[in-house]
């Protein structure tokens, strides 16, 4: 039976055979912002028009008021507003948390319309995915990506869920140059609903732990004969199916990913 221990300490104790996992304390009341700008105690972080309207008049928030800021680099840190509604700043106070070891889990996608895009992206980034990275395939419909829109999901995710670290964004490329320029490396979970294999968790159990990691979603149309060929031949390949039903791309993303990271992830 696992209790989780939110004080903030960083080791597990086991008692009469039950364990004790040990999870990070988050403050989940106060604001979240990104910043792009670097962080540092007594520093003046100047907002642009639209941060400024999110927090002023969508939030409401006065002068004096703290928020949590970050910007994937230097941690997070404790700021307060200040500045009135037209000059509106962060004054940077002290550092709650400093910036966490990033992963190496790099996400492969065929793009999806919008919404179920935006759903996918922002799951992505909460199951800790290093990069976000859309792919053409030949069965793939959709053909363009709002690489703006793909980052703003990723922000709001990040911001919501206590997280320090935003997944590096790639442009679309067809997925046969993503595999021109594989690093040999990288282990590739290929997700692929014509698999023959009857158990996911131990095919990915033969998987090193602490290894560059890929998880590949293709389009609903599936992989053409020729991707699946191109795909098998690289060193390092899972193939795997997610189950015995089909799922949707957006479902399937979630599905990938919470296996990768409980077996051979940072969920252990």
């Amino acid at each position: 039976m696992a209790y989780a221990v939110t004080d903030g300490a960083a080791s597990a104790n086991t008692r009469r055979g039950e364990r004790y996992s040990v999870m990070p304390s988050y403050d989940f009341r106060t604001t979240r912002l990104y910043s792009d700008a670097p962080l540092a105690g007594g520093g003046v972080v100047a907002l642009d028009r639209d941060r400024s309207h999110y927090l002023r008049r969508v939030l409401r928030l006065k002068d004096g008021q703290e928020i949590l800021v970050f910007n994937g680099r230097d941690g997070e840190w404790r700021a307060t507003l200040e500045g009135g509604t037209r000059q509106a700043a962060l004054r940077i106070a002290d550092r709650t948390r400093p910036q966490a070891a990033t992963g190496d889990l790099h996400y492969l996608f065929a793009p999806l319309k919008s919404a179920r895009l935006d759903y996918m992206v922002q799951k992505a980034v909460e199951m800790g995915v290093s990069q976000l990275r859309p792919v053409l395939t030949q069965h793939g419909q959709i053909t363009r990506v709002n690489l703006e829109r793909v980052r703003a999901n990723a922000i709001e995710a990040a911001e919501q869920c206590g997280i320090l670290c935003l997944p590096e964004i790639a442009a679309l490329v067809p997925l046969t140059h993503v595999l021109a320029a594989w690093q040999p490396d990288r282990h590739l979970v290929f997700c692929d609903e014509a698999a023959d294999v009857a158990d996911p968790l131990a095919a990915l159990a033969a998987v090193p732990r602490r290894t560059p990691l890929a998880v590949l979603i293709g389009p609903e149309g599936g992989f053409a004969a020729e991707e699946r060929t191109a795909l098998l031949k690289l060193p390092h390949v899972v193939r795997l199916a997610l189950g015995p039903r089909i799922l949707r791309a957006d479902t399937a993303a979630v599905a990938a990913l919470a296996l990768v990271q409980a077996v051979i992830g940072d969920w252990r």
